[in-house]
């Protein structure tokens, strides 16, 4: 019995130092996840149930953050509207899209292929590029919409399209879908490529005649983790939706169009200093996400079954 355990603590011994160069590599990754994920998390929880401006001591309030957060203030029931609305469009619309491009790019030659990628990304690579919108949509007479309606006679007088309600959640969703599309694509052209040739041939003895069949039995399947790769991509920006509608409608915009949770929760915690509620409503906005992952990676573990 003593010689087996000696073995048992040999065997654990020699296993831990085959896996000990693997902990090394993985230790930087996870000091910084547990520095700019794990903690920021727990102390986004913690603060929650506080009031705190910052230069105070947090005081203790209990729920009273979440209480104003849903009866009280009236401005989240309305960014939560529109960050929805964001997520539901902008976000599977984006990630199919993203897919679409990807397997049509996939079938062209390598040079034609890279040039259309480079093409696809770049406006995720180009933040300055919101000046062009900004000039496309303006409200004169010289934004190139307005100008270009004006002269076939389609309105009398330029709209002034990004102070509109009506105009202004379809245009920031253009636009989200416009630069957020990049990384998506990437990936699934990268998933893409790296499906075997043998896996086509094979399917094809086996009865496959068709690109549908294929995409069905041997495509998605094959990229069950690019897609969710993909679709968390998708949902992060999509939920995260701020910096773009800020820039190009204002903040607030008109009658809060397109606020959406995250610029609230930044006019709160950098404009009035309410961090404790911002913190509160960060929490919100994490369980949100992570409640969206979950169904998404639910969904996609259906394929192929």
């Amino acid at each position: 019995m003593a010689k087996k355990t000696a073995s048992q603590k040999l065997r654990r011994k020699d296993s831990f130092l085959e896996q000990f160069p693997l902990v090394i590599m993985l230790l930087p990754f996870f000091l910084f996840f547990c520095l700019f994920t794990l903690i920021p998390i727990l102390s986004s929880i913690g603060l929650s149930f506080t009031s705190y401006d910052l230069l105070s001591t947090p005081k203790l309030i209990g729920i009273d953050n979440y209480e104003r957060m849903f009866v009280a203030d009236e401005v989240f029931g309305i960014v939560v509207k529109n960050t929805l609305v964001f997520a539901i469009i902008a976000g599977p619309c984006g990630f199919l899209l993203a897919f679409v491009l990807a397997w049509f790019v996939n079938e062209f030659s390598p040079a034609v292929r890279t040039v259309l990628s480079f093409m696809f990304y770049t406006p995720s690579l180009v933040g300055g590029a919101l000046l062009i919108w900004k000039v496309l949509f303006s409200g004169e007479a010289y934004g190139y919409l307005n100008s270009m309606l004006l002269s076939i006679g389609v309105i009398t007088e330029p709209i002034v399209w990004l102070k509109t309600p009506a105009y202004l959640m379809p245009i920031i969703i253009m636009v989200q879908l416009w630069q957020s599309m990049g990384v998506s694509f990437l990936s699934n052209i990268s998933g893409l490529q790296n499906i075997a040739d043998d896996l086509y041939e094979a399917g094809a003895i086996d009865g496959i005649r068709s690109r549908w069949q294929e995409l069905r039995f041997i495509t998605l399947p094959q990229m069950k983790n690019m897609l969710l790769f993909s679709a968390v991509m998708q949902i992060q920006s999509s939920f995260s939706v701020s910096g773009i509608a800020i820039e190009l409608a204002g903040f607030p915009s008109t009658q809060y169009a397109v606020d959406t949770i995250v610029s609230h929760m930044t006019d709160m915690a950098a404009v009035r200093f309410e961090y404790g509620y911002a913190s509160a409503i960060a929490v919100v906005l994490f369980i949100m996400m992570a409640g969206t992952r979950m169904l998404i990676g639910k969904v996609l573990s259906l394929i192929g079954k």
